[in-house]
């Protein structure tokens, strides 16, 4: 017979256990690319304000790289008196027979003599401008991974430039210049990636590929306006000081309206700040995440010790990892690639006897169409299809501009072709953040990033050696680094429309599946 007390518990329970109760009691777990689909909008007025903000970040680069290109050009000179052979060259002359037409003070070539015998000095500190940008983006790459954070790097990045930028103006001999320059090449180097992973991370992955092509829009832009500026002011020390406050002003007015990444929250245990974030982004954008939905990694159980752990990743993750390691070799020798046949091609169509200004200005706007049109293919035929196809485009086109002869109308079509050139690679140069993104996940994923950018700037340091060659020979060395870059893609996962991973875990995991189900 039943006590009392067991007829009470036999009434309540049935009330612990109804529907709507276990309904409360149950969490839902999704990754942030789940989140963003199904919750928050993958493209909204939030993104799109964080991404027109932090991508403002690639005029500055492009200001502190390109600005090479006018404070160390040669300037034009003229002779002193009515004795001036024709055709004579200001080395065989005496000192005093000939001067600067602007004067001393017009480039860093005519301040400090850089001519003749002393010519050598305008490509070394080029040379380490970007060998700075290679040792800038490995370390800026691993701290934006780890405690620094993508928010926090693209801050000290700037802070540096801006410092030493305006710094160079006061360069009282070579050398100082040459170590203030190599110092603004090491902060340069990670403001792009930087800011490219914090602008594209908080993306839902169907617009991922188009947003991030949007970004060399900015750097192409920044280049154009740097040619005007460049233009008004013709000293190459207030030229330093003009292209350098842009970075001071985006520290005071812009940074503080760019979030940090939810992805980067995540993977270092911080879910309230991740979740509070895609609460904010959803609610911008006029949507809502309902009560019970969290965010979790894509490694975690379902345990609530773990969700604040932090997990992170370094390159010895990944070259431990035979998957991540063949990825990170290919992605980093296309790069290389890449970046002599983009760089090489540029110098070779600077080398026109043309206005300097406008010539500068007119590649800018020339690359624009090829971002474009490679962001309007990239959804519709994948990464790897583009990666390839770009590459051989330009390739085929610098085998032209290799067989023609420099004389005649062979000499427009030589033009014509390095300019066909430079425009296939310059998508592919655009594309390969993108696809390197794609292909690692958070912990690792601007490390990953860094290593690439380190090879790209090793190319850019070796390109203006293969465009001393002579007129034709440099095609011929930009058609194979075209063609071996494309032969490597080959051996690249598609990552259209795949998901972007947060750990080494999550990704393995993920592609074993992949690869059982295709042998099913």
């Amino acid at each position: 017979m039943e006590s009392p007390e067991d007829n009470n518990n036999n009434v309540r329970q049935p009330l612990l256990d109804t529907p709507a109760k276990k309904a409360a009691d149950e969490v839902e777990r999704l990754s942030i690319d789940d989140m963003l689909q199904r919750y928050c909008g993958e493209f909204g007025q939030w993104q799109m304000k964080h991404f027109v903000l932090t991508c403002l970040a690639w005029a500055l680069e492009a200001f502190h790289t390109m600005v090479m290109i006018f404070a160390d050009q040669e300037p034009n000179w003229r002779c002193v008196g009515s004795d001036c052979p024709v055709g004579s060259s200001y080395c065989d002359m005496d000192p005093g027979s000939w001067e600067w037409t602007e004067g001393k003070g017009s480039s860093t070539v005519s301040e400090w003599g850089l001519v003749c015998g002393e010519k050598y000095k305008i490509g070394l500190v080029q040379a380490l401008f970007f060998a700075g940008c290679m040792i800038g983006a490995g370390v800026f790459g691993h701290l934006s991974d780890s405690k620094l954070g993508r928010k926090g790097s693209l801050t000290v990045v700037c802070i540096i430039n801006a410092i030493f930028g305006i710094a160079t103006a006061f360069s009282p001999n070579y050398w100082v210049y040459v170590a203030l320059r190599f110092l603004t090449g090491f902060s340069t180097g990670g403001v792009g990636l930087t800011a490219f992973v914090l602008a594209t991370e908080p993306v839902g992955p169907s617009k991922r590929g188009v947003a991030g092509m949007s970004t060399f829009y900015f750097f192409s832009t920044g280049i154009a306006l740097l040619s005007g500026i460049a233009y008004v002011f013709r000293s190459w020390r207030e030229l330093f000081i003009v292209s350098s406050l842009p970075s001071l002003f985006f520290l005071l007015i812009v940074i503080p309206f760019i979030s940090e990444s939810p992805r980067w929250y995540l993977v270092r245990g911080k879910v309230d700040e991740a979740m509070e974030l895609m609460h904010t982004i959803a609610k911008t954008n006029g949507r809502n995440i309902p009560a019970g939905v969290t965010l979790s990694l894509d490694d975690e159980e379902d345990k609530e010790g773990e969700r604040n752990n932090v997990v992170e990743g370094s390159l010895h993750d990944v070259l431990n990892s035979p998957l991540a390691r063949i990825r990170l070799i290919l992605a980093i020798a296309i790069s290389f690639t890449v970046s002599i046949v983009y760089y090489g091609l540029s110098l070779n169509v600077g080398n026109l006897k043309t206005n300097l200004y406008l010539n500068v200005f007119l590649n800018a706007v020339t690359e624009m169409p090829a971002f474009a049109i490679t962001a309007v293919l990239l959804d519709r035929y994948g990464r790897k299809p583009l990666t390839i196809g770009t590459q051989w485009f330009s390739c085929v086109f610098c085998i032209t501009g290799f067989v023609v002869g420099g004389v005649g109308p062979w000499k427009t079509v030589r033009m014509v072709s390095g300019v066909l050139g430079i425009f296939g690679m310059a998508g592919t140069y655009n594309l390969l953040f993108i696809y390197i993104a794609e292909l690692f996940p958070t912990v690792v994923r601007n490390a990953a990033l860094g290593c690439a950018t380190q090879a790209a700037q090793m190319g850019a340091i070796l390109a203006p050696f293969v465009v001393v060659l002579g007129e034709g020979l440099p095609f011929g060395v930009f058609a194979v680094c075209g063609l071996v870059g494309g032969g490597l893609a080959f051996y690249l996962p598609e990552t259209l429309n795949k998901p972007m991973y947060d750990t080494m875990f999550g990704m393995h995991e993920a592609e074993s599946n992949r690869g059982r189900d295709q042998v099913c």
